[in-house]
């Protein structure tokens, strides 16, 4: 049904810096759906996740993201839009001067939580999710990289976002651990949470198939359910 779709865009225009990285995209994705981008470096797989989070700008087209119009939402919308989204970066971005709690607290209370022990209970929650209970006390530079990645994945479940954007969430950890936080990102779908996951992992994709979708000649092209993908299509 196409109020179940969350993200809906067509021919959009995507620059970075006057170059255009996509033309003629076109994109959509329902509730509870898993998604990943792949592609080569420079063939728009980032700025396409920037987009949806209004980072930069698209030009032509049309595009709804969890209710906005992408090219008429007002900035002051931005934020409202933002909280809609968790994301998840390839470099965690944690602040590395205070606890894994301290990280999660600071985002409660910026984007409006005021009574402490709602705010305590949401970390709480959040933490069992990503399989991390006992160890929220800690300091970044205390936690593994994929421990880190999954306090970065739990500070994007806050405030329940409808779609997770993870930007080669992976690319900095072991086959292994890469395993694990993919899991983790398909059990979060599979609670009815859409993700959009780009990454240059080819293993990654054949041990958790999904929906693929690739970038490439400036465009989004749909990969049919079933078709062979190869090492190539990965390549940095």
């Amino acid at each position: 049904m196409e109020s179940e779709l969350l993200v809906k865009m067509e021919n959009i225009e995507v620059c970075q810096e006057e170059n255009v990285v996509l033309s003629n995209a076109s994109l959509t994705l329902s509730r509870g759906e898993f998604v990943y981008v792949i592609g080569r470096v420079g063939s728009g797989k980032s700025s396409l996740l920037k987009a949806l989070y209004c980072e930069v700008p698209i030009r032509k087209g049309s595009a709804y993201v969890a209710g906005y119009d992408l090219l008429r939402i007002k900035r002051r919308d931005i934020p409202y839009l933002r909280r809609k989204l968790g994301i998840v970066f390839q470099d965690f971005q944690l602040l590395i001067d205070r606890s894994a709690i301290k990280n999660l607290e600071f985002v409660l209370k910026a984007t409006g939580w005021r009574v402490q022990a709602d705010i305590n209970r949401r970390i709480e929650e959040v933490l069992e999710q990503v399989g991390m209970p006992n160890k929220g006390y800690k300091m970044p530079h205390e936690l593994s990289g994929g421990e880190q990645q999954r306090i970065a994945i739990a500070r994007a479940l806050l405030n329940n976002p409808e779609i997770i954007l993870a930007d080669e969430p992976t690319g900095n950890l072991d086959p292994q651990t890469s395993g694990q936080i993919v899991q983790l990102l398909h059990e979060i779908r599979s609670k009815g949470t859409a993700v959009i996951m780009t990454t240059h992992n080819y293993n990654i994709v054949k041990a958790f198939p999904a929906r693929v979708v690739k970038c490439e000649s400036d465009s989004l092209n749909e990969v049919a359910e079933g078709e062979p993908l190869t090492y190539e299509e990965f390549e940095y």
